[in-house]
């Protein structure tokens, strides 16, 4: 039986992960900072099925000695201190947490053995001020906030420990990826909840910023199973995982209002004080080589995504009432 360890398993993408190697028959150990707190957002059938330990992703040694107790074949470091707003939140924090932990981790595994795999979960916010539109893998990178910097370094880091010590080290490029696990922080999220309390009559209005901002958003679930394909290749290589299609953020809130019988413009008021620089290149992931070499594919639209995000909100606030 294979093992895997994930830090972060708590989190969107961490959950979805773990619910797919356990249907591959892995056994999975969870990496959490806080196991109390993750017993209560881990979705059940992925609860009672996993292994939670404790993480210190700033202690080397204790890195070492959680890959000695449990000799995982497989690790995907999935936990970082969060993108979208809080991207310049805690610069030095971000660092830490996103960068070096990376290398922490790949030093560990040098250590202990250099047959364990490893895939990092990065961003397309390495690409930052790009040039080109869409970015590819080889697209220059060009990150231009904290967080964007430090997944950077940690796929360099990837690249110079998989060069130098042949080790199986991979970076999934991922684009903006949602689900009805999303945090409540992230646009898309903030939009299905909102229009389902509307719905309900818990809310009057929706403050959003700039309705006009463009993003290339998937589903989560289909970029973890990207990850897993990564880490079955015979080689180590890096993949951008993206649908390879912008939509706007007026295009959530129109389809998530939609579902409900609404018009979002009714509802949703634009807060120009939440608004970013505009962006003279947009962020939008080409998936070509993911789509050839790992027989990759998506599994929801765009307007699907959208559409089960707004059912899973509705259905959980009303179950909330009773």
């Amino acid at each position: 039986m294979k093992r895997a360890l994930i830090t972060g398993v708590s989190g969107q993408d961490g959950s979805y992960l773990a619910e797919l190697l356990l249907e591959k028959g892995y056994e999975v150990i969870g990496a959490v900072r806080n196991i109390e707190s993750a017993t209560k957002s881990l979705p059940i059938k992925v609860l009672h099925k996993i292994k939670l330990i404790e993480w210190d992703a700033f202690n080397q040694d204790y890195i070492t000695k959680l890959l000695i107790e449990y000799r995982p074949h497989e690790v995907y470091n999935l936990a970082a201190l969060s993108s979208g707003s809080a991207m310049y939140d805690d610069p030095v924090g971000i660092c830490d947490v996103n960068g070096l932990t990376v290398a922490r981790i790949l030093e560990s595994i040098r250590a202990v053995d250099n047959k364990i795999r490893f895939c990092q979960a990065s961003s397309s916010e390495v690409f930052g001020d790009v040039l080109e539109s869409p970015q590819s893998e080889s697209t220059a990178i060009r990150p231009r906030s904290p967080y964007g910097a430090a997944k950077a370094y940690g796929d360099s880091m990837v690249r110079i420990y998989r060069n130098s010590y042949s080790l199986f080290a991979c970076s999934a490029i991922l684009y903006n990826h949602e689900s009805p696990r999303r945090g409540f922080e992230f646009v898309s999220r903030k939009i299905s909840f909102g229009a389902a309390k509307i719905k309900l009559g818990l809310i009057d209005e929706l403050r959003l910023g700039n309705l006009a901002a463009k993003r290339d958003w998937g589903y989560a679930a289909d970029y973890t199973r990207g990850m897993w394909l990564m880490m079955q290749q015979s080689h180590a290589n890096d993949f951008i995982f993206a649908t390879g299609v912008l939509h706007s953020v007026s295009d959530i809130a129109n389809i998530a209002f939609a579902k409900l019988g609404l018009d979002y413009r009714d509802y949703v008021k634009e807060d120009v004080g939440s608004f970013r620089p505009n962006e003279a290149v947009q962020l939008l992931g080409n998936p070509k080589k993911a789509i050839e070499l790992l027989n990759w594919k998506s599994t929801l639209t765009f307007d699907e995504l959208i559409s089960t995000m707004v059912e899973y909100d509705l259905k959980t606030l009303k179950a909330m009432r009773v």
